[in-house]
């Protein structure tokens, strides 16, 4: 776990049928680090590669903390340990399922449900792990647009890393690139289809998963902590 650039606590699927269609769909197998063949399926606006650009490199994935640098004298072994001890003292999170949806222009998956659990779940993750984290740089920081973002956001940006923590946090599982209303309705259509009941019920996030982010800008499952407080 030495040679990646960044790491990343994020939620994906255990083996299993929607583990293998999302990694199709988006043509990256994140723990098996390699490319999928994506497949070609009727009603598409146009290739599903030309649909997935942006996600695909992270594989499919719900954020839990959003990638970041090890900060100085800070190591990839300590941060598994630190997972470990993290997730040994977390309950896994169990909701009614998942939902296929428009979320600023992307098609994702959104958890069905009360969101309480989840969202306390990933501000201990957020919080907890965070002195493995390097501070911003003032490009990193330039590239989350904070002038579009609002005061709370800023303040989260500042002292988190990331803007959308804590109050802001929303889980999501990205299927697309931001698309306009009539790409995004074609593709939404092609893949409720291809999703029937490939959707997890109850859908359950029973470990963390810590990624890292290769040369190339693909990111890699390293190794899953299950929840077990």
């Amino acid at each position: 776990m030495t040679d990646y650039r960044r790491y990343a606590i994020y939620y994906a699927p255990p083996a299993g049928d929607f583990a293998r269609r999302t990694a199709e769909w988006l043509g990256w197998d994140v723990q098996a680090g390699q490319d999928m063949a994506q497949p070609d399926l009727p009603g598409l606006p146009r290739p599903l590669a030309d649909l997935t650009r942006d996600p695909r490199k992270y594989g499919f994935h719900g954020t839990i903390k959003a990638p970041f640098r090890l900060a100085e004298g800070a190591d990839a072994a300590g941060l598994s340990a630190a997972v470990t001890a993290l997730a040994a003292r977390l309950a896994p999170v169990v909701l009614p399922g998942l939902a296929l949806k428009r979320l600023g222009g992307f098609l994702a998956l959104l958890p069905e449900g009360d969101e309480t659990e989840l969202m306390a779940l990933a501000a201990e993750v957020v919080t907890g792990l965070d002195a493995f984290r390097a501070p911003l740089t003032e490009a990193e920081i330039a590239k989350r647009r904070p002038e579009r973002l609002n005061p709370r956001q800023r303040d989260l940006l500042a002292q988190w890393g990331y803007p959308y923590v804590l109050e802001e946090f929303r889980f999501h599982l990205t299927l697309s690139d931001k698309l306009d209303e009539v790409e995004g309705a074609a593709l939404a259509a092609v893949a409720a289809r291809y999703f029937e009941g490939a959707l997890p019920q109850p859908f359950t996030i029973g470990d963390l998963c810590l990624c890292g982010e290769d040369a190339a800008g693909r990111f890699h499952l390293l190794s899953r902590h299950a929840l077990t407080g």
